[in-house]
């Protein structure tokens, strides 16, 4: 009983102490991209809640496009206030960095979602629903496919103007994700940018059954992953006593000076160091769709609504590959004698087995998935350099592949049947004579995609095989260059179809968009074209945002 009395007294002792626990210090301001997007996720859900449901599509376009530029001006502030270069450190108690990776790759990030925006707000495409324009999203998502309650929300014109906040918690978990600074952080921003993506995913207006399924797929393959990267950080905490970057890093070079002694059994243990690294890499490169890791790609792309795909194809790819540079630069380059080696077999693997994979599909949509996996092995081959030029290249790779990326698939949305959008290959044939203009900027599309000089691609290509060759890694060049010539042909084979073939009597019309899907598209031409004709001035600027904080 008297130790029960002392226990007490202790816990009493200790909750009236003052100053006993510090607060934590938190540098809001480096903080403030993510902030103002979270921020505005948060309103956008109380919009949904308050505001009458005639006025949520233009309150809520609004508040995205504004709560995104703001936040880029932000980070145009941080990077112009030195925080990428001279002032970069670590910021929010050790769990966020600030340098010019993080800042390069959420200015990225930041500006393809400002694009997505205006694709998911686009109302002109499908013909007007009961005298309502509609959207490419359900009326009634939580209604069942076809249902009494969805035919009832089509008749009264609903949209649901929920996908703006959902889009904006994805986003403000992609700005964590390349940022982060421990492996708890890592996980917490996975958690937040995928679970908004599997909603999104289900949310389709035509062949909800498609969509739904598609979200199913992504959702139990993202468990499976996220089970795997929370191992993985398990046993590295297991090994190193600590989950910062920076710890793990110092025991993997130096052995632990200062030993836990709860953990002093397990700290140094090579075999937690590689099993737990290897489980974190898969977790990252699942989001990557980097091959065997693949699977979910194709099925998802082709099943959730085409501005959706459109974003997670550029915007993820961008987040998983920042956090991937992140891991490798600066937890574990005392392991690159270890991880360089699977990587090599990863890269090669995803370049062919894309490319080789995309010349049998007949469905755009799945062509262009099996496409983003080709070029995740291309990317791959600038990480796999270890060096600053790796860093920077894959920096620039990012940026122009996710701007073609969006632009390709707004352009797919334009292409209509009495069903939706007509993703049969067939149904392009001839489509030059009938749209010579959407036909040819599909073409300038297709040809980044295959990597033709004065376009992006070539200058994002040559850059990421010229680190690699640096580097010491010229076979994963020569696979690269003949795995983007077997590429080459699957794209030339689609624009062939465009204007050398005669179009079918009831073959797809375009559809007129609205001037938010023409921005996109214009934006994404520009992109390609200024970055294939004039990359330097964003190469240096890759180059000077290539150095990671420690």
């Amino acid at each position: 009983m008297s130790s029960v009395a002392s226990v007490h007294s202790l816990w009493t002792v200790a909750a009236g102490a003052p100053g006993k626990i510090p607060g934590p210090h938190i540098e809001y301001a480096q903080l403030s991209p993510t902030l103002i997007v979270l921020g505005a996720a948060v309103i956008g859900v109380l919009i949904e809640a308050f505001v009458p449901r005639a006025a949520r599509y233009y309150s809520q376009l609004l508040l995205s496009l504004v709560a995104l530029a703001a936040a880029f001006a932000a980070v145009i502030g941080l990077a112009a206030g030195g925080f990428g270069s001279s002032k970069a450190h670590i910021a929010a108690m050790g769990a966020i960095a600030v340098d010019g990776p993080a800042l390069f790759l959420q200015g990225t990030i930041l500006l393809v979602s400002l694009i997505a925006v205006f694709t998911f707000a686009e109302r002109r495409l499908d013909p007007a629903a009961h005298g309502k324009r509609v959207d490419s999203f359900a009326a009634e998502p939580a209604a069942v496919p076809g249902g009494a309650a969805e035919q009832a929300a089509v008749k009264a014109g609903f949209t649901t103007t929920e996908v703006f906040p959902i889009l904006l918690f994805a986003v403000g978990g992609m700005l964590v994700f390349p940022a982060a600074n421990d492996l708890l952080t890592l996980f917490v921003a996975l958690e937040v940018f995928s679970l908004p993506l599997y909603i999104l995913c289900a949310l389709a207006r035509r062949q909800r059954l498609l969509s739904q399924e598609a979200a199913v797929k992504y959702f139990l393959l993202g468990a499976f992953s996220s089970a795997f990267l929370l191992f993985g950080v398990a046993l590295l905490y297991g090994y190193a006593g600590t989950v910062t970057y920076a710890g793990i890093a110092e025991v993997v070079s130096d052995g632990a000076k200062q030993i836990d002694p709860a953990l002093a059994g397990t700290m140094g243990n090579d075999a937690l160091l590689l099993i737990g690294g290897a489980l974190v890499l898969m977790g990252l490169l699942f989001k990557v769709g980097a091959v065997p890791f693949h699977m979910w790609t194709p099925d998802v792309y082709q099943g959730a609504p085409t501005p959706v795909t459109g974003f997670m194809a550029a915007a993820t790819k961008v987040a998983a590959f920042g956090a991937l540079l992140r891991l490798l630069y600066v937890v574990l380059p005392g392991l690159r004698w270890d991880w360089r080696p699977v990587m090599w077999g990863v890269a090669i693997i995803t370049m062919l087995g894309g490319a080789i994979v995309a010349i049998t599909q007949t469905d755009i949509k799945r062509l262009l998935a099996y496409s983003s996996i080709a070029h995740a092995g291309f990317i791959l081959a600038g990480v796999i350099a270890t060096s600053e030029d790796g860093v920077s290249s894959v920096l620039f790779y990012l940026g122009a592949y996710s701007f073609v990326t969006l632009g390709a698939f707004a352009v797919v949305t334009l292409v209509r049947d009495a069903g939706g959008e007509a993703t049969q290959l067939s149904k392009w044939a001839g489509l030059g004579r009938r749209s010579p203009l959407v036909a040819a900027v599909f073409a300038v599309f297709l040809l980044a995609f295959a990597g033709i000089p004065l376009t992006s691609g070539f200058a994002g290509k040559f850059a990421v095989f010229k680190a690699a060759a640096q580097s010491g890694a010229g076979w994963l060049v020569v696979v690269g260059v003949i795995s983007s010539a077997i590429a080459a042909f699957f794209y030339i084979r689609v624009i062939v179809l465009m204007f050398f073939n005669e179009p079918k009597a009831d073959g797809p019309t375009v559809a007129v968009p609205s001037p938010l899907t023409t921005t996109a598209i214009a934006v994404g031409v520009t992109a390609t074209l200024v970055l294939g004709l004039a990359p330097q001035y964003f190469l240096d600027l890759a180059g000077q945002a290539g150095v990671f904080v420690r």
